[in-house]
C-alpha cells in the first residue's frame, strides 16, 4: 500500500541575526552622532561639521544596511 504523500517540511526563517542586531545599533548610533554633528554645520556649509556630518549619516545607513544581511557566526559542530 503506497505511503500518503507527506506536507513539505517547513522552511525556518531566521530573520535578523544577534550579531546583526548589535551591528545595527552601532549604526544607529552613528547616525545619531552625524545628525547631531549636522547641527553644528555654518549656513555657508564650509566647516568641519559641514564636511564630516555627511560621511557620518551616509555610513551610518551604511552599516545599518550591513546588520541587516550579516548571518549568525557558525558554531564548529562538535566530534
Amino acid at each position: 500500500m503506497p505511503q500518503p504523500p507527506q506536507p513539505p517540511k517547513p522552511v525556518k526563517l531566521s530573520g535578523i541575526s544577534r550579531t546583526g542586531k548589535k551591528i545595527i545599533l552601532a549604526g544607529m548610533g552613528l547616525l545619531a552622532v552625524g545628525y547631531l554633528v549636522l547641527t553644528k554645520t555654518d549656513p555657508a556649509g564650509q566647516n568641519w561639521a559641514s564636511m564630516l556630518s555627511p560621511f557620518l549619516i551616509l555610513g551610518g545607513y551604511a552599516v545599518i544596511g550591513v546588520g541587516i544581511i550579516v548571518p549568525d557566526k557558525k558554531l564548529p559542530l562538535p566530534q
